[in-house]
């Protein structure tokens, strides 16, 4: 059985250092900092960009988009880019 979005975000929190969560949540702006860390995106940790950017990034980085456009990147990670996030940082 394929694991639910709840256990693929808690599979990356804790593959970048941060707690597992009981309730389903989606990522806090200090784990995708942590995540966009693990993939190489830089972020400033001084200040932390909006979400949207976060998330555009890493997808760049992991190769789902071809630019790191915010306005891809809108709405939460959805279940294949959750997928294609905790490949990469296992293979790491």
């Amino acid at each position: 059985m394929s694991p639910t979005v709840d256990e693929l975000r808690n599979e990356i929190r804790q593959a970048v250092g941060r707690y597992e969560r009981i309730e389903s949540t989606a990522f806090t702006k200090e784990a995708l900092a942590a995540i966009c860390e693990a993939v190489g995106h830089d972020v400033d940790s001084n200040r932390l960009p909006p979400k949207p950017e976060m998330r555009a990034g890493i997808l760049r980085c992991l190769g789902e988009t071809e630019d790191d456009d915010p306005a891809v990147a809108e709405r939460p990670f959805r279940k294949a880019e959750l997928t294609a996030i905790a490949a990469a940082l296992d293979s790491e």
